[in-house]
């Protein structure tokens, strides 16, 4: 929202604004705004944390000179070989600031450098907006959009942005801010000259360290451990280490893990272990023989499980993982597992930024992948990479049980379902494609199979396309046409949610036509019902109901109890919309009885909540009230946060309509906080302009103002024309009530060039009363 648009509100929705723009905090009739801590997304502080004073120094004095140039944009490039200690310095120095930037500190891992898939600028960019409280379904779509976005939302911020192993200037450009106040530092093996000579980006060179500065992190990280070493010996242990800190950790534990070993037998094992690797390769880069010379000696000293579990996990889809999921990958036991996972933090061969929580150093990552290519059959790493993709699978399959409100073994309720999902999204994407890449058609198609509940309720467009367009070639690939009709209409609700309407016809009726093409009468219901549902939410009225009825005679020619009651249900809808409301209330009547008796929870709710909607325009309020009553608390029950904010809107109305203001704003500040963490920014926007006219009836017109210029905001953002006509209605009307006749008159007559599109009886008597 820009500066002038903030200043035209007042009141509880300035409140609610500035509340929104930290945390998603709602603030109504009076009470103060919930506000939400700043993103606080650094990685753990380096434990044992040693040298680096001069680069240190450098790094306070960028940020002093920063502090100085009031105009300036400060961008820090941290760039050195791999394994010489990039990320532990950013990380340090960022803790060390973290009190200068208040607003929050924002950290993405860009993965430049894995084997796998980096981390793109427009996912980053998606996964900070979220950070900072955008709804999921107000990220843009594009990435210029993104960034624009992005940008917006750091003026006037004091943030610390870390890009930690950033490839390429593309990767970083996006994410810098537009303006000064925030400190962005980026990591890199790269020079990105590109950033420096086009963004004035300072360079900070990080080599290896000295003699003295490799022997004392050796020194430090063996005391206590074992007697003091022979300084000659500490030398030549952290030359043969090239002196690299990520060398020098790896042999520093070896050490710690034979505390009676002759320092100077050690320092023979890995000369070994150098000539060996010397005959293998070419040694040409010193540093990279060094690193992996130490990671071959310390690799050979593991155990045997402990050495096969490090290397099946270089298959992992993704760059994150459980300890559970490694135990699907190694087909152990989960409590063998974690054992042997900590064997391998112990060896720094592995990471643990947060519990249950494993990572490699992409070096490691690679070197992993190798062994388990050199030293597995195909046969034994696709068994493997099966075992894990399947574990997502069917620990997905839980999660939108639970989610979806029924109860499973594997979670304890809704939040630990929640949490795993949310933790797990990349990963879920990175198995999908993982086995299309490897030749595992069938689970390409069934991941995303599953996730299609959660992404249309989550508004997770960018999963929500990518697994569903590998779906798409994998069901192609199976020549699966039944498959390839469901994956086009999951992509055809993705467009439709994603508001483009002409795209999502598009797919639907291509299923359609493969569900005639098989002679699959019964799957011809759900393309149909979904068209006719895009027609409803662009309000071609006439067009939906043609759909809804074609899709009522198609299951009651079938005998489908189902999908003629959810037929009449949506059909009632488009009689809402057109004011018919005894006509609805007969449809929804039939329609409740059939989901009764089915036990259709969900349905029954939904029929409810339009039953007291045509129970409203009747002016049969008590009928209404009991309506949407029954139906919020089915939403509880069965723990639907979508069904639940979108009721209670109901209810607000109804609140309304019984002239019970003070009451309808409890119910609507309910639903505001739902739909801002669900991310339906069109429904938080109708709650909104509801809101107004709440405060409108509790003779608050100016209150009103504001939240109806909220909505008004949003639905001509979402290009929603008939939601943007009725709030500029609305926003008419609190403005006449304030004496402000001019910008009134103005509203009401936006309002009726919009209502002029619309054909319907409705549209036209709105429009009549300008």
């Amino acid at each position: 929202m820009s500066e002038d648009s903030r200043n035209d509100l007042s009141g509880s929705a300035r409140d609610f604004v500035q509340a929104r723009e930290v945390s998603g905090g709602v603030h109504f009739h009076g009470r103060e705004p919930v506000a939400g801590p700043p993103p606080r997304q650094l990685p753990g502080d380096v434990r044992g944390f040693v040298n680096r004073a001069q680069e240190l120094e450098r790094l306070d004095l960028i940020l002093a000179d920063r502090g100085r140039g009031r105009n300036a944009i400060a961008t820090c490039v941290v760039v050195g070989t791999a394994g010489v200690g990039k990320t532990s310095l950013a990380v340090h120095w960022a803790h060390q600031v973290a009190d200068r930037f208040p607003d929050g500190q924002l950290y993405v891992n860009l993965h430049g450098y894995d084997p796998g898939a980096p981390i793109t600028a427009d996912q980053a960019l998606e996964r900070f907006l979220l950070a900072m409280g955008v709804p999921a379904d107000a990220v843009p779509a594009d990435l210029e959009s993104r960034a624009a976005l992005y940008r917006s939302r750091l003026a006037g911020r004091r943030v610390l942005v870390v890009l930690d192993n950033a490839a390429t200037a593309g990767q970083v450009r996006p994410l810098l801010p537009g303006v000064a106040g925030c400190l962005v530092l980026v990591t890199s093996r790269s020079r990105l000259s590109g950033l420096v000579a086009r963004d004035g980006a300072y360079r900070v060179t990080l080599g290896v360290l000295h003699d003295s500065e490799a022997v004392e992190l050796l020194r430090g990280a063996t005391e206590g451990y074992r007697l003091p070493d022979e300084v000659s010996e500490l030398t030549e242990l952290a030359r043969l280490c090239a002196r690299l800190p990520l060398a020098l950790r790896i042999a520093a534990e070896r050490a710690i893990s034979r505390p009676h070993m002759p320092l100077h037998d050690l320092i023979a094992e890995l000369r070994d272990e150098s000539a060996l690797w010397e005959a293998l390769t070419a040694g040409d880069d010193d540093e990279s023989d060094a690193v992996r010379t130490v990671f071959a000696w310390s690799y050979r000293a593991l155990p045997a499980e402990a050495g096969r579990l490090f290397r099946l996990l270089g298959l992992h889809p993704g760059a994150a993982f459980s300890s559970t999921a490694a135990a699907a990958l190694a087909d152990l036991p989960a409590a063998r597992t974690r054992r042997l996972l900590d064997d391998l933090v112990g060896a720094h061969l592995l990471e643990q930024p947060q519990p249950n929580r494993y990572e490699f150093h992409d070096l490691l990552r690679a070197y992993a992948t190798n062994q388990a290519r050199a030293e597995e059959t195909a046969e034994t790493t696709d068994a493997a990479v099966r075992r894990v993709l399947l574990w997502y699978l069917r620990t997905a399959e839980e999660a939108v049980q639970v989610l979806n409100g029924s109860e499973s073994p594997m979670f304890a309720g809704y939040q630990q379902a929640n949490d795993w999902y949310e933790q797990e999204r990349p990963n879920l994407v990175a198995a999908t494609r993982v086995a299309e890449e490897t030749g595992m058609r069938d689970l390409a198609a069934r991941i995303p199979a599953v996730l299609r509940g959660i992404y249309a309720n989550r508004n997770h467009f960018d999963d929500w396309f990518a697994t569903a367009t590998l779906a798409l070639g994998a069901v192609r690939g199976l020549g699966d046409r039944a498959g390839e009709a469901d994956v086009l209409e999951s992509l055809g609700k993705a467009h439709t949610q994603s508001s483009n309407p002409a795209e999502a016809i598009r797919f639907q009726q291509a299923a359609l036509a493969i569900r005639a093409e098989l002679g699959d009468t019964a799957g011809e219901i759900g393309p149909t019902n979904a068209i006719g549902l895009t027609h409803l939410r662009t309000r071609a009225l006439p067009e939906a109901r043609e759909w809804f009825e074609r899709a009522a005679e198609i299951a009651a020619e079938l005998d489908d109890e189902y999908w003629t009651a959810t037929a009449w249900n949506n059909a009632a809808n488009v009689d809402l919309e057109l004011e018919r409301f005894a006509e609805a209330a007969e449809r929804l009547r039939q329609a409740l009885a059939v989901f009764r008796r089915l036990g259709a929870r969900d349905r029954v709710g939904d029929a409810l909540r339009g039953l007291s909607h045509a129970h409203r325009g009747l002016g049969e309020l008590d009928a209404a009230s009991t309506a949407i009553e029954e139906a919020v608390v089915i939403a509880e029950e069965i723990q639907n946060r979508a069904r639940e904010a979108f009721w209670l809107l109901e209810r607000g109305r109804v609140q309304l309509a019984l002239g019970e203001p003070h009451n309808a704003l409890d119910s609507l500040q309910r639903a505001a906080m739902l739909q801002r963490r669900l991310g339906d920014r069109a429904r938080e926007a109708m709650t909104f302009d509801a809101t107004g006219e709440a405060y409108q009836q509790a003779g608050q017109p100016a209150e009103a103002i504001g939240f109806h210029r909220l909505a008004v905001t949003a639905f001509r953002e979402l290009g929603d024309r008939w939601q943007l006509a009725l709030a500029l209605d609305h926003l008419g009307a609190a403005l006449h009530a304030t004496g402000a006749a001019d910008d009134a008159d103005s509203c009401r007559e936006e309002a009726a060039g919009l209502f002029a599109a619309f054909p319907d009886p409705r549209a036209t008597r709105l429009r009549a009363r300008r």
